[in-house]
């Protein structure tokens, strides 16, 4: 039996602790494969998300009324680009993640992030979404500052990548 995709919905001021929990969490996960850095790596300061909520980029989905995942996105290169979608470990396996992108999706059209290329959660797992590993030539401005930060970060010590996602029929650029 397939599991009941939960309900999305625009975040708020008050899901700002509870986002910042679960990508604590999430990054718990990263701890077994040596990744440590990526584990002991603080959340996005609560402003930061704040201003997310503030500019409808963000939104949760809840299971039983407990916010289980979220996603912020952002305009990169004149692209919805997924800056962060993390699910709480205990609510994996329920398409969580899934449903949140094909949100994201549905408001921006062609999507692109940055990932790792091997780790199971990350790209391979964005591969089944229809994303698609981008080439150098293929990454605009934006996104090319977006990696060079997480370069600077130290994020580069495990293969990452950027991917990118075309758009889905109907799909709008949103502000």
């Amino acid at each position: 039996m397939l599991a009941r995709v939960p309900p999305i919905r625009p975040a708020r001021r008050d899901d700002v602790e509870r986002m910042r929990a679960i990508e604590r969490a999430a990054g718990e996960m990263f701890r077994p494969l040596g990744m440590d850095l990526v584990a002991d790596d603080e959340p996005l300061p609560a402003a930061h998300i704040q201003k997310f909520v503030d500019d409808d980029r963000a939104w949760v989905a809840e299971v039983d009324g407990t916010v289980a995942g979220y996603l912020l996105a952002a305009v990169v290169d004149g692209e919805g680009h997924v800056e962060q979608v993390s699910v709480d470990p205990a609510f994996a396996g329920r398409r969580i993640g899934a449903a949140l992108v094909e949100h994201a999706a549905s408001r921006y059209g062609d999507l692109t992030l940055t990932t790792f290329r091997d780790v199971a959660w990350n790209g391979p797992y964005y591969e089944r979404l229809g994303f698609r590993w981008s080439d150098d030539d293929e990454i605009g401005p934006e996104l090319r500052a977006v990696r060079e930060a997480e370069r600077a970060h130290g994020l580069d010590r495990w293969p990452r990548g950027c991917m990118r996602r075309p758009s889905v029929p109907g799909a709008t650029l949103a502000p």
